[in-house]
């Protein structure tokens, strides 16, 4: 993968020299057009994946050649662009549909905000869900988190649930070494079908945060949360720091990876993927005092893959002009590793097929 993203980052700079060498426009439209450009000639030369070839057939039976998932993207970060990867999976949630966001923390502005989401929400019929964290802050306890979710403004486009509100409940982790359980909230339980939409952006600890870690650390209780960040070594909240000061990063992120795959064990096919790449602060919405982006806006990802919609993410940004912040972010926590392991697991596919619907 490293080999990859150093491939993605020469091919991107060849090609901004030679956009800049045809032609220099100060016009700030035409600016744009070139990064969508340079961002969509990078990925369809470099990490868009061709179908795996079968396996030499010795014996004279048939094999069957797997196609990599599709990643659907769109540059429109709209409420119609977000309606429109979605519909473009072909898979429509049915009956109590949960929306996991994150709801952001008090002080910070760059969670996923209402007038962007609300049509998709409401089209699918959807709650929206979270769990109380458990590092503190503003959104630690249910009364305060509900308060948050008024305030940020979600409570006036559709329901909204607290999942640990009434308790707990524990998955089994069948893929992996590190899990044997994942604690979820007890509403967990409630729902037939899930939109995991997520504001992808880097991560202190994750080095980022897209839709595996929206599902491994969001839908967790504080308990599930602190079973994740300590590799499965602590199960109570109150030894959320030492989880947080002795686990060795990549047994985190493997925990994560992990997590997700006792998620979709529960799940099955009645979940989609949804990323949006806009607002990209190497700081997750957990954070009260974000840093402020240094990268352009990229567009929305959707997939039935959380692992190829993930990578096709990371790929963007190791293809973007002015993406270096964040990649220093996701390269010093190792963040890209939970990607390779998940594959590893049978969570899904670091091969994929990036379909873009503006073309």
């Amino acid at each position: 993968m490293k080999l990859k993203r150093q491939i993605i980052a020469i091919l991107g700079s060849l090609l901004i020299f030679s956009l800049i060498a045809g032609c220099i426009d100060e016009d700030s439209n035409q600016t744009n057009a070139t990064s969508n450009a340079v961002i969509e000639s990078s990925i369809h030369d470099t990490t868009i994946e061709t179908s795996k070839l079968p396996e030499a057939d010795t014996n004279n039976t048939q094999k069957t050649v797997t196609k990599p998932p599709k990643v659907y993207m769109t540059y429109e970060i709209t409420p119609e662009g977000l309606v429109a990867v979605y519909e473009a999976l072909g898979r429509n949630v049915t009956g109590n549909v949960a929306v996991k966001i994150s709801t952001g923390e008090p002080g910070g502005n760059n969670y996923l905000h209402p007038e962007l989401i609300g049509n998709l929400v409401q089209l699918v019929n959807g709650t929206i869900v979270e769990c109380n964290t458990a590092y503190g802050g503003g959104r630690a306890e249910t009364a305060m988190h509900k308060q948050v979710m008024i305030d940020h403004g979600f409570t006036a486009i559709a329901k909204t649930d607290i999942m640990d509100e009434d308790g707990e409940i524990s998955l089994p982790v069948n893929k992996g070494e590190h899990l044997d359980e994942f604690i979820v909230g007890s509403h967990f339980e409630n729902y037939d079908s899930w939109v995991i939409l997520s504001h992808f952006k880097g991560h202190a600890m994750g080095g980022f945060g897209g839709a595996m870690k929206n599902v491994a650390i969001g839908i967790a209780s504080p308990n599930g949360k602190t079973i994740v960040h300590s590799a499965g070594t602590y199960n109570n909240v109150g030894q959320i720091w030492d989880a947080f000061r002795t686990t060795p990063q990549d047994d985190f992120l493997e925990a994560m990876a992990e997590a997700n795959g006792a998620f979709l064990d529960e799940v099955g096919d009645n979940v989609v993927y949804i990323n949006v790449l806009n607002r990209m602060s190497v700081d997750c919405d957990c954070d009260s005092n974000p840093a402020e982006p240094t990268m352009a806006d990229i567009g929305i990802l959707a997939s039935l893959d959380p692992v190829a919609l993930d990578q096709a993410s990371v790929d963007l940004v190791y293809a973007a002009p002015d993406g270096q912040d964040l990649i220093e972010r996701m390269e010093s926590r190792n963040g890209p590793h939970i990607l390779d392991y998940a594959e590893e697991i049978g969570i899904g596919s670091c091969e994929y097929e990036l379909a873009i619907l503006d073309d």
